[in-house]
C-alpha cells in the first residue's frame, strides 16, 4: 500500500479570498498559497481577514515551504502574518515572489523566509514533494498551475486561470502539458478554479480591453483621464499606458502599490513604459489636461485608496473637475459592490464623467468560464475532483459542470474551509476538520475576534445604554444614582418620561438585590437585568447594556 496523502483547506472554499491549502505527505506540509480576504460591509472596522493559522503554528516544524501560484493578495497577502509565527521558504515565479516580497519586507520579516524563483516547466524537490510548475494565463503575469507527484498519483492544482488565446504577453495556459500529464501518469486528483463556473461561455481575451481603452482615449482627447485598475494587473496597466502614449499622454502612477508594482514590473522587463512617458504625480499640474493619464489604485472602493480619497475630494495631489474623465477598468469583487457604487456616485458629484464596466467593455475577467472549464476537464480527465477558489455556489456549479463532463458524482467532493481530506488506495474522503474561523485584522491588532464584531454590530444597529449606580455595601443602600446615559437608543431630550420610568425600574432592581445580600457582581447583574428588561419591554430593542456599579 502506498502512503496516504492528506489535503487540508484553511481558506478559499466558500469565499473569494483567504486561499490557502496544505498538502501533507508523511508528516511534511507544503502550503499552496497563503492569501487574505478583504472585509465586507458587515465586518465593521475590519481592515483584512486572514485564515486561521492555529493548526499550522502547532505544526510549525513540519512545514517544508509554500508554493505561490501567483501574486494576487488573495493568494500571497497573508504570508506576512504567518511568517511572524513560523519560518519557511517560498517558491514561485519571479513576479509572484516580487509581489509577495513587498508586504513581507514592509513587515520586517525578510529574515523569516527564503525566496526560490522557479521557471515555467521546471520540477522542484521540496522536502518529499515533487512539484512541477506549468504556465497559466491569468490577470497577473507569470501565474502557474502546480502538479504534485505523490505516492497516490499526480495532484493538479490549476491556480487561477483562463484560456486566453491572445494574451498580452503571449504566455498561454499550457493545455498541452496538462494533456501530457493526463495521458501519461494520469491525474489522480484535480483542484480547479471555480470563480466563474456559473458563467456561461468563454472569458474575453485581455487583449480585447486594449482596443476599448484606445477608443476611449480618442473619444476623450483634451480631457484629463484618471484610470483605476488593480495594481497587480500588469497586462491591463500595459494596455492603458500604450493607449495613453499613443495619444501623446504621460502616465502618472497614483497610490503606493501602483508605484511599487510598476517599478518592479519595469525592472523585471514585464512592463514597457519609456522613462520619457512616466512622471511623478507631483508633476501633473505642469501638464495640460489632455497630456496626462493618471493610473490609480482603488478600483474596488477600498476606504483609504487613492481613488476613494479622490472621490471624497481629499487627495493631496489631484482635485477633480467637470473636465476630468474617470475610467474604472475593473469589475467589483463580490461583496465590494456597494463600496464601488459609492465611489462612482461621489465622482459624479464632483462633476467628472465616469466610465465603468456597466457602460463599456473596460474589463475582462481573469478566470475561466464554463466552456473553458469543460475543455480543461476534458483534457485533464481526473479520477477525482475538488472544486476550489469560490463562494459555495461557485463550487456547486463547478461540481455539476464536472458531472456533465462524465465524472461520476461519487468522484466529486465539495469541501469547505477547515476540511481535511485523505487520498489513499481507496480513493478520496474527508477525515476531520481543523480550525478555520475568520481572523480579523484591525490596524495593528492581529485578531479582534468575533465577539468584538458582534458588539460593533449591536452598537451600530441598536445603540448603547449605560446604567450607573453607587452603593454602600455595609449599609446596603444606594448612595448615588442610578443614572442612565444612552447613545443611539433614544433621543434623550425628547425621552424624559421614558428615562424617568427606567430609573425607577433600575432603582427598584438594585434595592432588591441589596436587601437580598447580593455581592457587587450580583448587584451588577441585577442592574443589567433591570436596565435590559425595561429597554426590551418598552422599545422592543436590544442595545448594548453597560452596567456600572461603584462602591462608596
Amino acid at each position: 500500500m502506498a502512503p496516504p496523502v492528506h489535503l487540508t483547506f484553511l481558506g478559499g472554499l466558500g469565499e473569494i479570498g483567504r486561499n490557502c491549502a496544505v498538502l501533507e505527505i508523511e508528516d511534511s506540509l507544503l502550503l499552496i498559497d497563503c492569501g487574505l480576504m478583504f472585509p465586507n460591509e458587515g465586518m465593521l472596522g475590519v481592515d483584512l481577514v486572514l485564515p486561521d493559522f492555529t493548526w499550522l503554528i502547532e505544526r510549525a516544524d513540519d512545514i517544508a515551504g509554500c508554493v505561490v501560484t501567483h501574486g494576487h493578495e488573495d493568494h500571497v497577502g497573508a504570508l506576512s502574518y504567518l511568517l511572524r509565527e513560523v519560518s519557511f521558504p517560498l517558491f514561485g515565479t519571479e513576479l509572484s515572489l516580487g509581489l509577495a516580497r513587498g508586504r513581507i519586507e514592509e513587515a520586517g520579516l525578510l529574515g523569516r523566509t527564503d525566496f526560490h524563483t522557479v521557471a515555467d516547466g521546471e520540477r522542484w524537490e521540496i522536502g518529499p514533494f515533487d512539484v512541477e510548475f506549468i504556465p497559466a494565463a491569468h490577470s497577473v503575469p507569470q501565474g502557474v498551475a502546480t502538479a504534485f507527484r505523490t505516492p497516490q498519483g499526480t495532484i493538479l492544482h490549476t491556480g487561477d486561470f483562463k484560456l486566453d488565446l491572445t494574451p498580452v504577453d503571449g504566455r498561454l495556459t499550457d493545455l498541452s502539458r496538462i494533456g501530457a500529464l493526463a495521458d501519461g501518469e494520469g491525474i489522480r486528483l484535480l483542484l480547479a478554479d471555480s470563480t466563474n463556473a456559473d458563467q456561461p461561455g468563454h472569458a474575453r481575451s485581455e487583449r480585447s480591453v486594449g482596443q476599448v481603452l484606445y477608443d476611449l482615449m480618442h473619444e476623450h482627447e483634451g480631457r484629463r483621464i484618471i484610470t483605476a485598475c488593480f495594481a497587480s494587473h500588469i497586462h491591463r496597466i500595459q494596455q492603458i499606458a500604450d493607449a495613453a502614449i499613443a495619444f501623446g499622454r504621460v502616465v502618472a502612477p497614483l497610490g503606493r502599490s501602483m508605484k511599487r508594482n510598476i517599478t518592479l514590473s519595469r525592472e523585471l522587463g514585464l512592463l514597457s513604459i519609456p522613462d520619457s512617458s512616466i512622471i511623478d504625480i507631483e508633476q501633473v499640474d505642469s501638464y495640460e489636461p489632455g497630456e496626462v493619464l493618471v493610473l490609480s489604485t482603488g478600483s474596488q472602493g477600498e476606504p483609504m485608496s487613492a481613488l476613494t480619497l479622490l472621490a471624497a475630494n481629499e487627495n493631496r495631489w489631484l482635485k477633480l473637475t467637470p473636465e476630468d474623465t474617470v475610467i474604472l477598468s475593473s469589475h467589483p469583487i463580490p461583496g465590494n459592490e456597494n463600496a464601488v457604487t459609492n465611489v462612482i456616485d461621489n465622482l459624479f458629484r464632483l462633476g467628472a464623467e465616469v466610465i465603468h464596466s456597466g457602460l463599456h467593455d473596460v474589463h475582462a475577467t481573469g478566470h475561466a468560464k464554463a466552456e473553458e472549464l469543460k475543455l480543461y476537464h476534458s483534457i485533464a480527465k481526473p479520477e477525482w475532483f475538488v472544486p476550489v477558489h469560490g463562494e459555495y455556489h461557485h463550487l456547486v456549479a463547478h461540481a455539476r459542470l464536472a458531472e456533465t463532463m462524465g465524472l461520476p458524482a461519487s468522484r466529486i467532493l465539495i469541501a469547505e474551509d477547515g476540511d481535511r481530506l485523505v487520498l489513499d488506495d481507496d480513493g478520496l474522503r474527508p477525515v476531520g476538520r481543523v480550525p478555520s474561523e475568520y481572523v480579523y485584522v484591525h490596524g495593528t491588532v492581529g485578531d479582534i475576534g468575533t465577539g468584538v464584531l458582534r458588539d460593533r454590530r449591536v452598537l451600530a444597529d441598536e445603540g448603547v445604554v449605560a446604567a450607573i449606580v453607587c452603593v454602600d455595601m455595609e449599609a446596603r443602600r444606594i448612595v448615588s444614582g442610578p443614572e442612565v446615559a444612552t447613545r443611539g437608543w433614544v433621543y434623550e431630550p425628547e425621552s424624559g418620561e421614558l428615562l424617568a420610568e427606567m430609573l425607577e425600574r433600575v432603582r427598584a432592581g438594585v434595592e432588591k438585590a441589596l436587601k437580598e445580600g447580593a455581592d457587587l457582581p450580583g448587584i451588577e447583574r441585577a442592574l443589567r437585568r433591570a436596565s435590559g428588561g425595561f429597554v426590551a419591554d418598552k422599545t422592543r430593542r436590544r442595545p448594548m447594556i453597560l452596567p456600572v456599579v461603584l462602591e462608596a
